[in-house]
């Protein structure tokens, strides 16, 4: 009963708010943008942020507080290692994908286009065009 009335005093998500869909899209694509980044190239927390505002041509652009607990999660689970070194004359945490996250890259790559390739059939159903 506590959780009903915790629940009753939040405010409703306003579903027809482009700001509700676009927070909760970028929410999930950090992860993968991560992921896709570190594919490339081994990275440190900062680059990491611009090379995925880059990629995403600034539709994704993760703030440290979504990045460095992303890594945090990616280290514990053995996707992700990373190793002190100096940046620019600045020490920096350099973080690389291991085996076992470039498998975790190929996973999500997977599993997006299937939900992309749903998305497109989706916009002739809403009557959406593209708006890029």
């Amino acid at each position: 009963m506590p959780d009903r009335v915790r629940d009753a005093r939040r405010p409703a998500a306003d579903l027809t708010s482009r700001a509700y869909w676009n927070g909760t899209i970028k929410m999930s694509l950090s992860r993968f943008f991560i992921l896709r980044v570190l594919h490339q190239h081994p990275m440190h927390g900062y680059e990491i942020a611009r090379a995925v505002a880059a990629t995403t041509r600034g539709c994704c652009s993760p703030t440290e507080g979504t990045i460095y607990p992303a890594l945090r999660e990616f280290e514990a689970g053995g996707y992700v290692t990373a190793a002190s070194e100096m940046v620019g004359g600045r020490q920096r945490r350099v973080y690389s994908l291991t085996d076992r996250g470039r498998e975790a890259f190929r996973v999500a790559v997977a599993a997006w286009m299937e939900i992309t390739d749903c998305l497109g059939e989706t916009r002739g159903v809403a009557g959406v065009g593209c708006s890029r």
